[in-house]
């Protein structure tokens, strides 16, 4: 029996009972319309420009580290496997795992640190939002809508994937969430579907495992340090248990596989104890529970505070890392502040969008332009822009 032929869990989502689209369409003879969703993701501009965006090393420091889309690829392997287990539909938990990083700027959280501060006085700025915006708006590639015309279940998942928003509506830089629904309501008081749950927690086992894996190879971490570290210290000691001749590559390889292994079979045991314990059968259930329902236990969530808090210690923190971080914050702030200045300078299609949205004073809606072109920016692309406006050298050879 095929993945699309087998027997889904009552409260999993179902192509069948999906409130559709925002604009309709008549429906693809190849794919489900999640199906359609993830194919419509992956081609999209906004997808193909992670291949150069920070994960946390910026994307031109080396081959082998993540970037957002490679992060992105295994956050939706992990989302599709904890699908499947929980009977649960696979097209829409890596749809919204494919998605949910859409929105991110160049440079990673630091990144988004300097948006959010030039955006301070302009609305704001959340990667959430702007993974909203992406594909509701910014996106333009089909002659009858702008966006991507997801379906309803694919939107409210990459809205809603960490838990209900409704409190956060009132926030200037959720706006367009709040008038988005007020067209098409995404019951912003209710919790996503479990596959978009899924997701959510996938980005989790995704983050945690691969930062340390990067972190070794870039000699910000050691392996013998991590023995006593919680999850990983534990894999570390028993691959060399079972294999004491590998050399410390390979350990580094098997003890990730593990503890990614071992992530997976916690959040899984965890969910189905909630879901019996809280009575859940249908849909509708999940959207008016109590609390989250795909998660981790509570002796994992303490093990990950301990990693996390090591992690951020002995590598977000760490001074190499710190550099890149200041250097990309001045890069990103100078070019608002230009941009701002002088929109003629940015290419036609994005001065002519701030250019137009300033007549009248309206700076609110030039800075948005603005952010919306720094914000989908790769790291390579933001470096050479900041070069091309900034080194007299280059400026005189446009």
């Amino acid at each position: 029996m095929s993945i699309s032929d087998r027997r889904l869990a009552p409260y999993a989502e179902t192509v069948a009972a999906s409130r559709g689209r925002l604009v309709p369409e008549p429906i693809s003879r190849t794919r489900t319309a999640f199906a359609r969703d993830r194919d419509r993701i992956i081609h999209c501009t906004a997808f193909r420009r992670l291949k150069e965006k920070t994960q946390v090393f910026v994307a031109h420091e080396g081959d082998h580290y993540r970037t957002r889309l490679t992060h992105s690829l295994e956050v939706a392997q992990i989302a599709r496997s904890l699908a499947h287990a929980l009977k649960l539909d696979v097209d829409l938990a890596e749809t919204v795992a494919l998605a949910h990083d859409l929105g991110h700027p160049p440079f990673g959280h630091a990144g988004e640190d300097e948006l959010q501060a030039c955006m301070a006085g302009f609305g704001g700025f959340d990667h959430n939002v702007q993974t909203f915006r992406v594909v509701t708006k910014l996106e333009e590639r089909y002659p009858a809508f702008k966006g991507l015309n997801l379906s309803w279940e694919t939107v409210e998942g990459v809205i809603k994937h960490n838990g209900p928003i409704a409190h956060r509506l009132d926030e200037p830089a959720w706006a367009p969430i709040r008038d988005y629904h007020q067209a098409w309501d995404v019951q912003p008081g209710g919790f996503a579907s479990l596959e978009a749950q899924a997701a959510a927690i996938a980005d989790d086992i995704a983050y945690n495992n691969h930062d340390v894996d990067d972190g070794v190879q870039a000699g910000l971490l050691s392996l013998a340090e991590l023995e006593t570290v919680p999850l990983i210290g534990p894999q570390l000691l028993a691959t060399r248990r079972d294999w004491p001749d590998l050399d410390d590559r390979m350990v580094r390889l098997e003890a990730v596989r593990r503890m990614i292994g071992v992530m997976v079979e916690d959040v899984l045991a965890e969910t189905e104890a909630r879901l019996t314990a809280d009575g859940i059968e249908t849909v509708g259930d999940i959207r008016a529970a109590r609390r989250m329902l795909v998660a981790f236990s509570a002796d994992m969530q303490a093990d990950l505070a301990v990693l996390r808090k090591h992690l951020f210690e002995r590598m977000y923190r760490h001074y190499r890392v710190n550099r890149t971080r200041s250097q990309a914050r001045r890069i990103l702030s100078e070019m608002f502040a230009l941009f701002m200045a002088e929109p003629d300078v940015m290419p036609p299609e994005w001065s002519g969008k701030a250019q137009g949205s300033g007549l009248g004073g309206d700076e609110a809606k030039k800075a948005r332009a603005v952010c919306d072109y720094i914000a989908g920016m790769t790291d390579r692309y933001a470096i050479e822009e900041h070069k091309r406006l900034f080194s007299l050298d280059l400026a005189l050879d446009l």
